[in-house]
Protein backbone atom coordinates (compact mmCIF):
# COMPACT_ATOMS: atom_id res chain seq x y z
CA UNK A 1 0.00 0.00 0.00
CA UNK A 2 1.21 3.18 -0.85
CA UNK A 3 2.38 5.56 1.85
CA UNK A 4 0.20 8.30 3.76
CA UNK A 5 1.13 11.77 4.46
CA UNK A 6 -0.73 13.83 6.22
CA UNK A 7 -0.74 17.93 5.64
CA UNK A 8 -1.38 20.30 8.24
CA UNK A 9 -3.14 23.56 6.40
CA UNK A 10 -2.22 21.69 3.16
CA UNK A 11 -4.91 24.11 0.77
CA UNK A 12 -3.15 26.61 1.94
CA UNK A 13 -0.62 28.53 -0.88
CA UNK A 14 2.32 26.65 0.65
CA UNK A 15 0.11 23.29 1.37
CA UNK A 16 -1.48 22.66 -1.93
CA UNK A 17 1.86 22.81 -3.88
CA UNK A 18 3.46 19.96 -1.48
CA UNK A 19 0.07 18.40 -1.86
CA UNK A 20 0.33 17.91 -5.58
CA UNK A 21 4.02 16.98 -5.39
CA UNK A 22 3.33 14.21 -3.46
CA UNK A 23 0.64 13.26 -5.09
CA UNK A 24 2.99 12.49 -8.14
CA UNK A 25 4.68 10.53 -5.89
CA UNK A 26 2.95 8.20 -5.64
CA UNK A 27 1.77 9.49 -1.84
CA UNK A 28 -2.02 9.34 -0.05
CA UNK A 29 -2.64 12.66 0.81
CA UNK A 30 -4.74 13.80 3.28
CA UNK A 31 -5.23 17.53 3.42
CA UNK A 32 -6.38 18.65 6.74
CA UNK A 33 -8.15 21.94 7.01
CA UNK A 34 -10.42 23.53 9.06
CA UNK A 35 -13.28 23.61 5.69
CA UNK A 36 -12.71 20.76 3.66
CA UNK A 37 -15.84 21.93 1.89
CA UNK A 38 -13.63 24.51 0.17
CA UNK A 39 -10.44 22.53 -0.14
CA UNK A 40 -11.90 20.69 -2.90
CA UNK A 41 -9.66 21.41 -5.72
CA UNK A 42 -7.25 19.64 -3.84
CA UNK A 43 -8.74 16.19 -5.14
CA UNK A 44 -7.42 16.01 -9.12
CA UNK A 45 -4.01 16.38 -7.99
CA UNK A 46 -3.91 12.65 -7.78
CA UNK A 47 -5.99 10.06 -8.56
CA UNK A 48 -9.56 9.27 -7.62
CA UNK A 49 -9.25 8.37 -3.94
CA UNK A 50 -5.38 10.02 -3.83
CA UNK A 51 -5.85 12.89 -2.57
CA UNK A 52 -8.76 13.84 0.01
CA UNK A 53 -9.88 16.90 2.54
CA UNK A 54 -10.28 15.77 5.96
CA UNK A 55 -12.10 18.47 9.17
CA UNK A 56 -9.01 19.23 11.20
CA UNK A 57 -8.77 21.98 13.60
CA UNK A 58 -5.20 22.57 15.15
CA UNK A 59 -5.69 23.85 18.18
CA UNK A 60 -7.63 20.42 19.10
CA UNK A 61 -5.54 17.29 20.03
CA UNK A 62 -8.42 14.61 18.85
CA UNK A 63 -8.94 16.43 15.41
CA UNK A 64 -5.26 16.74 14.99
CA UNK A 65 -4.96 13.04 16.11
CA UNK A 66 -7.51 11.73 14.12
CA UNK A 67 -6.18 13.75 11.02
CA UNK A 68 -2.90 12.15 11.37
CA UNK A 69 -4.28 8.54 11.78
CA UNK A 70 -1.96 6.20 10.20
CA UNK A 71 0.18 8.80 8.57
CA UNK A 72 3.76 7.93 8.00
CA UNK A 73 4.58 11.75 7.19
CA UNK A 74 3.28 14.85 8.29
CA UNK A 75 3.87 18.11 6.95
CA UNK A 76 2.74 21.81 8.80
CA UNK A 77 2.21 24.59 7.11
CA UNK A 78 -0.87 26.33 9.18
CA UNK A 79 0.28 29.64 9.66
CA UNK A 80 -1.89 33.32 10.26
CA UNK A 81 -0.08 36.63 9.15
CA UNK A 82 -2.84 38.74 11.49
CA UNK A 83 -3.78 37.67 14.71
CA UNK A 84 -7.38 37.10 14.73
CA UNK A 85 -9.66 35.94 17.78
CA UNK A 86 -8.91 32.20 19.05
CA UNK A 87 -7.24 31.43 15.58
CA UNK A 88 -4.01 34.30 16.93
CA UNK A 89 0.02 33.86 17.18
CA UNK A 90 0.30 32.02 20.06
CA UNK A 91 -2.54 29.49 19.15
CA UNK A 92 -1.62 28.54 15.73
CA UNK A 93 2.14 28.98 15.47
CA UNK A 94 3.37 28.11 19.11
CA UNK A 95 0.67 25.92 20.72
CA UNK A 96 -0.28 24.24 17.09
CA UNK A 97 3.16 23.74 15.74
CA UNK A 98 4.07 22.01 19.33
CA UNK A 99 0.50 19.96 19.29
CA UNK A 100 1.31 18.11 16.00
CA UNK A 101 4.98 17.02 17.16
CA UNK A 102 3.94 15.97 19.79
CA UNK A 103 1.42 13.68 18.75
CA UNK A 104 3.59 12.98 15.50
CA UNK A 105 5.79 11.11 18.09
CA UNK A 106 3.24 10.17 19.82
CA UNK A 107 1.86 8.10 16.64
CA UNK A 108 5.14 7.08 15.54
CA UNK A 109 5.08 9.11 12.57
CA UNK A 110 8.67 8.79 10.74
CA UNK A 111 8.87 12.24 8.83
CA UNK A 112 7.75 15.71 10.49
CA UNK A 113 8.42 18.84 8.39
CA UNK A 114 7.46 22.27 10.00
CA UNK A 115 7.05 25.27 8.00
CA UNK A 116 8.42 28.54 9.57
CA UNK A 117 9.86 32.02 8.79
CA UNK A 118 13.35 33.47 8.61
CA UNK A 119 12.99 35.94 11.20
CA UNK A 120 11.56 33.62 13.90
CA UNK A 121 13.39 34.68 17.12
CA UNK A 122 12.01 33.96 20.58
CA UNK A 123 13.50 37.85 21.40
CA UNK A 124 11.90 39.60 18.45
CA UNK A 125 9.51 42.43 19.26
CA UNK A 126 7.02 40.59 16.44
CA UNK A 127 4.68 38.28 17.78
CA UNK A 128 4.66 36.66 14.50
CA UNK A 129 8.36 36.07 14.67
CA UNK A 130 8.64 35.57 18.28
CA UNK A 131 5.34 32.70 18.30
CA UNK A 132 7.50 31.24 15.28
CA UNK A 133 10.52 30.66 17.19
CA UNK A 134 8.18 29.07 20.30
CA UNK A 135 6.57 26.80 17.48
CA UNK A 136 10.18 25.75 16.59
CA UNK A 137 11.33 24.97 19.83
CA UNK A 138 8.24 23.27 20.48
CA UNK A 139 8.82 20.94 17.36
CA UNK A 140 11.93 20.42 17.98
CA UNK A 141 11.62 19.55 21.73
CA UNK A 142 8.92 16.77 21.18
CA UNK A 143 10.30 15.39 17.12
CA UNK A 144 13.98 16.04 17.45
CA UNK A 145 14.66 14.56 14.05
CA UNK A 146 12.07 17.32 12.67
CA UNK A 147 13.08 19.23 9.67
CA UNK A 148 12.34 23.24 9.39
CA UNK A 149 11.76 25.13 6.81
CA UNK A 150 12.60 28.67 7.04
CA UNK A 151 11.45 30.47 3.53
CA UNK A 152 11.74 34.27 3.02
CA UNK A 153 8.90 35.84 2.00
CA UNK A 154 7.01 33.50 -0.87
CA UNK A 155 6.55 34.27 -4.41
CA UNK A 156 4.03 32.35 -6.58
CA UNK A 157 0.91 33.37 -8.25
CA UNK A 158 -1.50 33.15 -5.15
CA UNK A 159 0.64 34.97 -3.26
CA UNK A 160 -0.49 37.72 -0.97
CA UNK A 161 3.11 40.06 -1.83
CA UNK A 162 3.18 40.90 -5.38
CA UNK A 163 -0.43 40.78 -5.97
CA UNK A 164 -1.29 42.59 -2.83
CA UNK A 165 0.75 45.66 -4.04
CA UNK A 166 -0.10 44.97 -7.42
CA UNK A 167 -3.49 45.48 -6.95
CA UNK A 168 -2.78 48.40 -5.16
CA UNK A 169 -1.63 50.03 -8.18
CA UNK A 170 -5.05 50.21 -9.46
CA UNK A 171 -6.16 52.84 -7.36
CA UNK A 172 -3.92 55.78 -8.10
CA UNK A 173 -1.33 57.15 -8.63
CA UNK A 174 0.66 57.31 -5.49
CA UNK A 175 1.83 53.66 -3.89
CA UNK A 176 2.83 54.10 0.05
CA UNK A 177 5.04 51.19 1.12
CA UNK A 178 6.80 50.87 4.69
CA UNK A 179 10.09 49.45 5.19
CA UNK A 180 11.22 50.15 1.43
CA UNK A 181 14.85 49.68 2.59
CA UNK A 182 14.80 46.29 4.02
CA UNK A 183 16.31 43.37 2.03
CA UNK A 184 14.23 39.89 1.30
CA UNK A 185 14.90 37.45 -0.64
CA UNK A 186 11.85 36.22 -2.35
CA UNK A 187 11.54 32.72 -2.50
CA UNK A 188 9.17 30.88 -5.27
CA UNK A 189 6.64 28.68 -3.63
CA UNK A 190 7.41 25.28 -5.83
CA UNK A 191 10.95 25.54 -4.38
CA UNK A 192 10.01 25.55 -1.08
CA UNK A 193 7.40 22.55 -1.77
CA UNK A 194 10.46 20.98 -3.57
CA UNK A 195 12.37 21.11 -0.60
CA UNK A 196 9.23 19.69 2.21
CA UNK A 197 8.99 16.84 -0.60
CA UNK A 198 12.89 16.17 -0.24
CA UNK A 199 12.14 16.25 3.67
CA UNK A 200 8.92 13.79 3.58
CA UNK A 201 10.74 11.58 1.10
CA UNK A 202 13.60 11.48 4.01
CA UNK A 203 16.20 12.81 1.46
CA UNK A 204 17.08 15.86 4.06
CA UNK A 205 19.25 15.73 7.60
CA UNK A 206 17.44 17.10 10.43
CA UNK A 207 17.65 20.49 11.49
CA UNK A 208 16.22 24.14 9.95
CA UNK A 209 17.07 25.01 6.60
CA UNK A 210 16.64 28.80 5.37
CA UNK A 211 15.15 28.84 2.17
CA UNK A 212 15.87 32.30 0.03
CA UNK A 213 15.74 33.02 -3.76
CA UNK A 214 18.94 33.75 -5.47
CA UNK A 215 18.31 37.68 -5.52
CA UNK A 216 18.43 39.79 -2.68
CA UNK A 217 16.32 42.81 -2.87
CA UNK A 218 15.19 46.22 -0.76
CA UNK A 219 11.17 46.03 -0.61
CA UNK A 220 11.54 48.98 -2.67
CA UNK A 221 13.74 47.70 -5.63
CA UNK A 222 11.28 44.55 -5.50
CA UNK A 223 8.09 47.24 -6.54
CA UNK A 224 9.96 48.71 -9.19
CA UNK A 225 10.91 45.58 -10.31
CA UNK A 226 6.36 44.62 -10.11
CA UNK A 227 5.78 48.03 -11.42
CA UNK A 228 7.83 47.05 -14.44
CA UNK A 229 6.21 44.03 -15.08
CA UNK A 230 2.51 45.29 -14.54
CA UNK A 231 3.73 47.73 -16.93
CA UNK A 232 2.25 51.11 -14.77
CA UNK A 233 3.78 54.43 -13.36
CA UNK A 234 3.38 55.20 -9.91
CA UNK A 235 4.98 57.27 -7.26
CA UNK A 236 6.26 55.23 -4.79
CA UNK A 237 5.67 56.84 -1.32
CA UNK A 238 8.12 55.22 1.46
CA UNK A 239 6.72 55.63 4.44
CA UNK A 240 8.53 56.73 7.86
CA UNK A 241 7.87 54.00 10.62
CA UNK A 242 6.00 56.40 12.76
CA UNK A 243 3.61 56.87 10.87
CA UNK A 244 2.97 53.37 9.47
CA UNK A 245 2.33 52.38 13.23
CA UNK A 246 0.22 55.21 13.90
CA UNK A 247 -1.92 53.98 10.56
CA UNK A 248 -1.63 50.18 11.90
CA UNK A 249 -3.02 51.41 15.12
CA UNK A 250 -5.99 52.49 13.60
CA UNK A 251 -6.53 49.61 11.04
CA UNK A 252 -6.10 47.67 14.52
CA UNK A 253 -8.76 48.90 16.27
CA UNK A 254 -11.25 48.95 13.39
CA UNK A 255 -10.20 45.28 13.10
CA UNK A 256 -10.55 44.81 16.70
CA UNK A 257 -13.77 46.46 16.62
CA UNK A 258 -15.81 44.60 14.05
CA UNK A 259 -14.58 41.59 16.05
CA UNK A 260 -12.56 40.62 12.60
CA UNK A 261 -14.80 40.96 10.33
CA UNK A 262 -13.02 43.63 9.04
CA UNK A 263 -9.48 42.76 8.62
CA UNK A 264 -6.31 45.37 9.20
CA UNK A 265 -4.37 45.58 6.15
CA UNK A 266 -1.58 46.18 7.76
CA UNK A 267 -1.23 45.82 11.55
CA UNK A 268 1.10 46.78 13.91
CA UNK A 269 3.00 43.61 14.51
CA UNK A 270 3.70 43.37 10.46
CA UNK A 271 5.33 47.20 10.42
CA UNK A 272 7.59 45.80 13.38
CA UNK A 273 8.57 43.01 11.40
CA UNK A 274 8.74 45.07 8.49
CA UNK A 275 11.97 46.74 10.56
CA UNK A 276 13.97 44.15 9.92
CA UNK A 277 15.92 42.39 7.14
CA UNK A 278 14.28 38.95 5.41
CA UNK A 279 17.71 37.20 4.14
CA UNK A 280 18.83 33.59 4.63
CA UNK A 281 21.82 34.37 7.30
CA UNK A 282 25.45 33.43 5.98
CA UNK A 283 25.74 30.55 8.42
CA UNK A 284 22.30 28.80 7.96
CA UNK A 285 21.82 25.54 6.26
CA UNK A 286 19.84 26.02 3.13
CA UNK A 287 19.15 25.03 -1.03
CA UNK A 288 22.41 24.53 -1.64
CA UNK A 289 22.43 21.91 1.20
CA UNK A 290 18.58 20.18 -0.36
CA UNK A 291 20.27 20.10 -3.13
CA UNK A 292 17.71 22.86 -5.08
CA UNK A 293 18.28 25.60 -7.47
CA UNK A 294 15.86 28.17 -6.21
CA UNK A 295 14.27 29.80 -8.87
CA UNK A 296 14.52 34.13 -9.69
CA UNK A 297 11.46 36.65 -9.58
CA UNK A 298 12.13 37.42 -13.01
CA UNK A 299 11.10 34.19 -14.73
CA UNK A 300 8.11 34.02 -12.87
CA UNK A 301 6.45 37.37 -12.18
CA UNK A 302 4.80 37.89 -15.42
CA UNK A 303 3.08 34.32 -16.02
CA UNK A 304 0.71 35.99 -13.35
CA UNK A 305 1.11 39.79 -12.80
CA UNK A 306 -0.34 40.43 -15.91
CA UNK A 307 -3.59 40.74 -14.77
CA UNK A 308 -2.85 43.90 -13.24
CA UNK A 309 -1.78 45.69 -16.48
CA UNK A 310 -4.18 47.95 -18.03
CA UNK A 311 -5.24 45.70 -20.46
CA UNK A 312 -4.46 42.26 -19.10
CA UNK A 313 -3.41 39.43 -21.50
CA UNK A 314 -4.36 41.73 -24.29
CA UNK A 315 -1.29 44.21 -23.58
CA UNK A 316 1.32 42.22 -25.42
CA UNK A 317 -0.90 41.96 -28.43
CA UNK A 318 -1.73 45.63 -28.25
CA UNK A 319 2.05 46.49 -27.91
CA UNK A 320 2.82 44.36 -31.24
CA UNK A 321 0.09 46.30 -32.86
CA UNK A 322 1.51 49.67 -32.12
CA UNK A 323 4.85 48.32 -33.10
CA UNK A 324 3.59 47.41 -36.58
CA UNK A 325 1.99 50.64 -37.09
CA UNK A 326 5.06 52.47 -36.24
CA UNK A 327 6.82 50.00 -38.66
CA UNK A 328 4.45 50.88 -41.50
Amino acid sequence: MSKLVTIYGGSGFVGRYIARRLAKQGWRVRVAVRRPNEALFVKPYGAVGQVEPVLCNIRDDASVRAAMMGADAVVNCVGVLNSIGKNNFDAVHHDGAERVARIAAEQGVAQMVQLSAIGADANSDSEYARTKAQGEAGVRAAFPSAVILRPSVIFGSEDEFFNRFAGMTRFGPILPITGGDTRFQPVYVDDVAAAAEKAVLGQVEPGIYELGGPDVATLRELIDEMLEVVQRRRAVINLPFGIAKLQAAVFDFIQWMSGGLIKAPLTRDQVRSLAHDNVVADDAKGFAELGITPTATEAILPDYLWRFRHNGQYAAIQASAKNLRTNG
